[in-house]
């Protein structure tokens, strides 16, 4: 992916932000239309996004189930 260098660093990225990247790499992805290196390095980067996403949201259940107590 040519664009790698000029992604933001996940770990500086809110929520939504990563979220909106997931989604955009989806649609992207399921268009079928990028060369094998470039989907390979979307893919790369989604996964590493949904980690982020899901570390995010159960530390938002964690915070939620602590003020509910």
């Amino acid at each position: 992916m040519k664009k790698a260098a000029k992604l933001q660093p996940i770990e500086n990225m809110t929520f939504e932000q990563a979220f909106a990247e997931l989604e955009d790499f989806v649609r992207k992805l399921e268009g079928g239309d990028l060369p094998l290196e470039d989907s390979l390095a979307l893919f790369e980067r989604g996964q590493q996004l949904a980690v982020y996403c899901g570390k995010m949201l159960d530390d938002a259940e964690l915070k939620i189930e602590q003020v509910e107590e």
